[in-house]
C-alpha cells in the first residue's frame, strides 16, 4: 500500500537531482543574463525596501546603533549594506569568469549554470553585510560613490559607441540608399525635440532672471550642441548630422534630468516633482527611474565590444562564449555601486524622500558633469584622429 507513495517520492527527488545536475552543467548561456538580471532586480527591490520601509526593524541591528534610530541613517545604511553583498557577489563572478573565451572552459558552465549554489551565496552575501560594524559600512560608501563613477564612464562609452554604430550601420553599402530618408529623419526630429527641450527648460527652470544656474545649465548645454554640431559638419570630419543630433537630444535629456534633481527647496524649478507623498507623479517618476537602471546595467553589460581594442568579428565560431562574461559582472559590480548611489542621492548623509530616486544637489552635479563627458568624448572621437593620426576613436 505504500509502494505509491515512495514512488512519487523518488520521481521526485529524480526531479530535483536532474534538475541541480542539469543546473550545475549549465543552462542556455544568454538565458543566464536574464537569471543574473533578475537577481540585480531584486537587490533593487529590497534596497528601495529598506530604505523607505524597515527602519524599526533595522533598529535591532547592533551595528546600526551608531545611528541612534534616526531613520536617514538606518536607511542609507541599510541600502550600502544590501549593494556591498550585490558587489561582493558580482565581483565574485567576474574573477571566476573574466578571460573565458571557450564554451569547454569550466568557468563557461560555471557561468550559465551552478545556480543553486549561487542563489544560496547571493543569500548569503545579501545578510551578512548587516553584522558587518558601521565604519566598515561607511568606507564602502565612498568607495561606491568612485565605483559608481566608473559605471557611469562605461555607460557613456557604451552610448556614443552605439550612436556610430547607428550611423556606420544606416551609411553602409546594403543600407546606405534605403536608409537615407530614414536618417533625415531621426536626424531632424532628433534635433527637433532637442530644440524643444532647451526651449521648455527655459521656460520651466528658469522663469526669473535671478535663477542664474539653471540659465547657465541650459545655455552650456545649447553652446555644447552647436559646437558639436559645427565640428561634425565641417568638411574634414564629415561626421554626418545624425550622431550629432542623437547627442544633442542626449545632452539635453542629461540637463533636464539633472535640473529635476534639484531637491524641493530649489525654487526656480516649477515643475512637479518627488515628494515622498506617495503621489501618482511620484510613482510612476521612482517606477521609470528604478526601471532605467535595471536597463542602464544590463544593456551596458552585453556591450564588451565598445571596449575592444581588437576588431575579430570575422573569427567567430561556435565554440566561442556568446559575450563576455568577466565585463558582464564587472559591469553588474559597478552597477552594484551605482544603484546605492541614486538611492542615497549620492550623499551618504542626506534625508531622501520616500518614492524618490537621485535627488539632491550632488545628483544634479553628477549628471551635469556626466553631460558635460558626454559632449567632450564626442567632440574628441571627432578631432581625436586629426591630433593623433593613425588611430580610430570610434
Amino acid at each position: 500500500m505504500n509502494s505509491c507513495p515512495k514512488s512519487k517520492q523518488k520521481k521526485f527527488f529524480f526531479l530535483v537531482s536532474t534538475c541541480i545536475c542539469q543546473s550545475c552543467v549549465g543552462p542556455n548561456r544568454m538565458v543566464a543574463r536574464y537569471i543574473y538580471g533578475i537577481l540585480f532586480l531584486f537587490t533593487n527591490i529590497l534596497a528601495w525596501m529598506v530604505r523607505d520601509y524597515s527602519h524599526k526593524a533595522l533598529s535591532s541591528f547592533s551595528n546600526l546603533s551608531d545611528c541612534g534610530g534616526e531613520a536617514n541613517c538606518i536607511g542609507s545604511e541599510g541600502v550600502l549594506r544590501l549593494s556591498l553583498g550585490c558587489f561582493v557577489f558580482f565581483f565574485t563572478m567576474y574573477l571566476t569568469t573574466v578571460g573565458t573565451s571557450r564554451k569547454d572552459d569550466p568557468r563557461d558552465a560555471w557561468h550559465a549554470g551552478w545556480w543553486p549554489i549561487k542563489s544560496v551565496m547571493w543569500i548569503v552575501l545579501v545578510v551578512v553585510p548587516f553584522l558587518i560594524p558601521s565604519a566598515f559600512i561607511q568606507i564602502y560608501g565612498e568607495v561606491a560613490r568612485f565605483g559608481a563613477g566608473i559605471f557611469l564612464i562605461i555607460q557613456l562609452l557604451s552610448i556614443v559607441n552605439f550612436v556610430y554604430y547607428w550611423n556606420e550601420d544606416w551609411l553602409s553599402e546594403k543600407n546606405e540608399r534605403r536608409c537615407r530618408l530614414p536618417m533625415v529623419g531621426v536626424s531632424a526630429t532628433a534635433y527637433v525635440l532637442s530644440l524643444v527641450g532647451i526651449v521648455l527648460m527655459y521656460v520651466w527652470f528658469a522663469p526669473r532672471a535671478t535663477c542664474g544656474l539653471n540659465i547657465f545649465f541650459i545655455t552650456w548645454t545649447l553652446i555644447l550642441i552647436i559646437v558639436m554640431t559645427a565640428i561634425s559638419l565641417h568638411s574634414k570630419v564629415n561626421a554626418g548630422l545624425l550622431t550629432s543630433s542623437l547627442m544633442a537630444l542626449y545632452l539635453v535629456f542629461l540637463c533636464w534630468s539633472a535640473i529635476m534633481s534639484e531637491p524641493l527647496s530649489a525654487t526656480c524649478n516649477t515643475r512637479p516633482r518627488q515628494t515622498g507623498r506617495g503621489d501618482w507623479l511620484t510613482v510612476i517618476s521612482f517606477l521609470i527611474a528604478f526601471s532605467a537602471i535595471i536597463f542602464a546595467t544590463f544593456t551596458t553589460g552585453l556591450d564588451s565590444a565598445s571596449f575592444s581594442f581588437s576588431k575579430d568579428e570575422g573569427n567567430v565560431t561556435d565554440d566561442k562564449v556568446p559575450y563576455s562574461y568577466g565585463f558582464f559582472h564587472f559591469v553588474f559590480a559597478m552597477g552594484s555601486m551605482y544603484f546605492a548611489m541614486l538611492f542615497v542621492g549620492w550623499n551618504l548623509h542626506q534625508t531622501m524622500h520616500r518614492w524618490s530616486i537621485d535627488v539632491g544637489w550632488s545628483s544634479t552635479w553628477v549628471k551635469i558633469v556626466n553631460e558635460w563627458l558626454a559632449a567632450g568624448l564626442y567632440i574628441w572621437t571627432m578631432i581625436g584622429p586629426f591630433i593623433f593620426k593613425g588611430r580610430d576613436f570610434t
